[in-house]
């Protein structure tokens, strides 16, 4: 999954403002602790910080 398709997944799901707060504010235990950003950077794929995303929030599986 390439980071603009993880990014619009986030939009759609969240609305555009709130996905970017959550990627720079909310930490996930499932990305050991980091926000979505601090992920990135260090280079976890997107599609697995989508799947814990998803995980996080109960995003239904049809949108997964």
């Amino acid at each position: 999954m390439r980071i603009t398709v993880f990014r619009r997944l986030m939009s759609e799901e969240f609305g555009a403002l709130r996905a970017e707060t959550l990627s720079s504010d909310h930490v996930l235990s499932g990305l050991g602790g980091r926000t979505v950003e601090q992920a990135l950077s260090a280079g976890v794929s997107p599609k697995t910080i989508w799947g814990e995303v998803c995980f996080a929030f109960d995003v239904p599986a049809e949108r997964r």
